[in-house]
């Protein structure tokens, strides 16, 4: 059995913390109380009551570093070279929806880049993390990313774009080209868990365009550290900031670059 570190059970403690009142508003969704930010988005009291929850716990643990939170923004602290990068409540839509498939992802990002990250779902009680250098691991069991090589086998997770946000212009493409080259593809709505089930062989490969940096921070952590391989699509280093993620058990990587790609010539 993997022993945590101090720094992944103080992101375990926070994550378990907030999940209490999730899973309570989870079972009252009907009755609770709901805004829009924008065309497609939604933000619950649950969003803010998690959020508030982690942000309390992860001050405690590490009173210096500052955050970049979903519904709060960005936190100055101290620490400039660490900071969380937190969503309380990753599947917003399906959490509202009454679909059991969300979940609160923790990254810390340590001078710039993601260090650490937690990923879990409440409803299944799955604890996804992993620390820069020490593996990756679902509940206590060691991560490998799938050892799938021929993409035709291969299961792919995507996100797509919703009203009111834009995503590359030639998605339709991309989706039609990866459909017709794979064993099929998957959009559940929850990147980070996208990113997650990646690490841990569920899925072979996933893509999506404009992330925000809170969707993708712990789950990029995880996948590298299960073996698996981050890029942009087009196989250039990866900048959170910009939200276009590609990510694989490393095997298929480019073979998946190429499909993407291929998306542009098929429009042409």
């Amino acid at each position: 059995m993997k022993h945590k570190s101090p720094l992944i059970t103080s992101m375990v403690n926070a994550a378990y913390k907030a999940s209490k009142s999730l899973v309570r508003d989870f079972g009252e969704v009907e009755q609770l109380q709901v805004s829009r930010k924008g065309p497609g988005d939604f933000v619950s009291a649950a969003d803010q009551k998690a959020e508030q929850t982690l942000i309390q716990e992860l001050s405690k643990a590490r009173p210096k570093y500052g955050f970049l939170a979903e519904e709060t923004g960005l936190i100055k602290g101290e620490d400039t070279s660490n900071r969380w990068i937190i969503d309380p409540l990753d599947g917003t839509t399906n959490f509202l929806h009454g679909l059991p498939h969300f979940a609160i992802s923790i990254a810390l990002e340590r001078d710039g880049k993601p260090f650490a990250g937690v990923v879990y779902s409440p409803i299944t009680d799955e604890l996804f993390w992993a620390e820069n250098g020490q593996g990756a691991y679902l509940n206590n069991e060691r991560l490998r990313a799938s050892g799938r090589r021929n993409l035709e086998d291969c299961l792919i997770a995507t996100g797509m774009p919703y009203k009111g946000h834009t995503s590359h212009p030639n998605y339709p493409q991309m989706l039609d080209q990866v459909w017709g080259s794979t064993a099929g593809i998957r959009r559940f709505g929850a990147a980070a868990l996208d990113l997650a089930y990646t690490a841990a062989g569920r899925y072979d490969g996933f893509f999506e365009f404009s992330l925000s940096p809170w969707d993708i921070a712990a789950g990029l952590i995880i996948v590298q550290e299960a073996g698996g391989m981050v890029t942009d699509p087009d196989g250039e280093t990866l900048a959170i900031e910009e939200g276009n993620v590609l990510a694989s058990n490393g095997h298929i990587h480019n073979d998946l670059i190429d499909t993407l790609h291929n998306s542009t010539n098929a429009r042409s």
